[in-house]
């Protein structure tokens, strides 16, 4: 069955490239109408001129206030908000016994707080309408675990705790929240990856190989769709078979 988007309007944190910019551009292809977001307004501007029915927005999703007046912005722009992808985020990898505090913090607030400030003021606007569809990209890591990544991966952990707990709060209304967990995907942090290192991560990955940013975006659509009606708080793992 045709995954069809027509007259819903999406926003995408952190979608000016990887696999934000993929999973903005799935959704538009589906039909939707959807805000770019990013740090920079005018590289979000840029992308969304790339992509049919798309409007560039600037947020730097670390301040509570931007997304507040982000959300705002989006709705009036688009006339509403159906579809809520929270994919923005940002590692700050080190050993937890050399991690500092500040370190700790931008991630958690980049990743995790970022995710609650956003579901909490597009939640509003979803419950008058009494539909909404809010995806959580969390990642492997938070299920998994990883050396160096203390802070990444709780951050992601929180995001699945969040994604069960909005599920049962805002299901009454309608409101479904489901989370994506991608493994390793080919975008410009794993390109930076030495061949040894890539080579012995694919080596435990069943499928032998990376995967692409359209697998996530995927998920993504359908989770956005009639398709998945009866579908939430759910992690959806994208992973090639890493975790399992």
């Amino acid at each position: 069955m045709h995954i069809d988007l027509t007259g819903k309007r999406a926003l995408v944190t952190g979608s000016t490239r990887g696999i934000g910019r993929a999973i903005a551009d799935q959704l538009a292809a589906c039909g939707a109408d959807v805000a770019i977001v990013g740090r920079d307004k005018t590289k979000a501007e840029a992308v969304a001129a790339e992509i049919p029915r798309a409007k560039g927005f600037g947020c730097d999703v670390t301040v509570p206030a931007e997304i507040e007046t982000l959300i705002a912005d989006v709705e009036a722009g688009l006339g509403g908000i159906d579809i809520l992808v929270n994919n923005a985020g940002i590692t700050r990898d080190n050993l937890m016994l050399r991690m500092k505090n500040d370190d700790w913090d931008a991630v958690i607030d980049a990743n995790l707080r970022s995710a609650f400030i956003a579901i909490r003021a597009a939640s509003r606007g979803m419950m008058k309408k009494r539909f909404g569809r809010i995806i959580n990209i969390t990642s492997v890591v938070g299920l998994m675990g990883n050396k160096g990544q203390a802070n990444y991966a709780a951050s992601k952990a929180g995001l699945v705790g969040l994604t069960k707990s909005v599920a049962k709060e805002l299901g009454s209304r309608n409101i479904l929240c489901n989370a994506v967990a991608p493994g390793f995907i080919e975008t410009d942090m794993t390109a930076a990856m030495t061949p040894e290192a890539r080579e012995a991560l694919i080596r435990n990955i069943p499928l032998e190989r990376l995967g692409q940013t359209r697998d996530v975006a995927g998920a993504v659509a359908w989770l956005a769709s009639d398709l998945a009606a009866y579908v939430t708080g759910q992690v959806i793992v994208i992973d090639g078979g890493l975790a399992a």
